[in-house]
C-alpha cells in the first residue's frame, strides 16, 4: 500500500495532464481520476490515524508536517 503523499502525487499528475487535454471528455476523465486518488489519500490518512502500526516509515511525520503547512487554497 502506498503512502498518502504518493496518492496525492498521482492526483496532481492527473490534474497536470488534464490541463493539457484538448478534449473535454479526456479532461473530465483525468479530473475524475484525480478525485479518486485524492479520496484514496484521505482514506489512507484515516487508516493510519486509526492504526498507526500500518504507517510506512516517516508517513505519520509527513502527514503531521502537511497539517502544519499554511493553507492558501492552492491544491497540491
Amino acid at each position: 500500500m502506498k503512502k498518502a503523499s504518493e496518492y496525492r502525487q498521482h492526483a496532481q499528475e492527473c490534474r497536470d495532464l488534464a490541463a493539457t487535454m484538448e478534449s473535454a471528455a479526456q479532461r473530465d476523465q483525468l479530473l475524475e481520476m484525480a478525485a479518486h486518488w485524492e479520496k484514496l489519500a484521505q482514506d489512507r490518512v484515516g487508516l493510519i490515524a486509526r492504526h498507526p502500526e500500518l504507517a510506512h516509515e516517516g508517513e505519520q511525520e509527513e502527514e503531521r508536517g502537511r497539517d502544519a503547512e499554511p493553507r492558501n487554497g492552492a491544491r497540491r
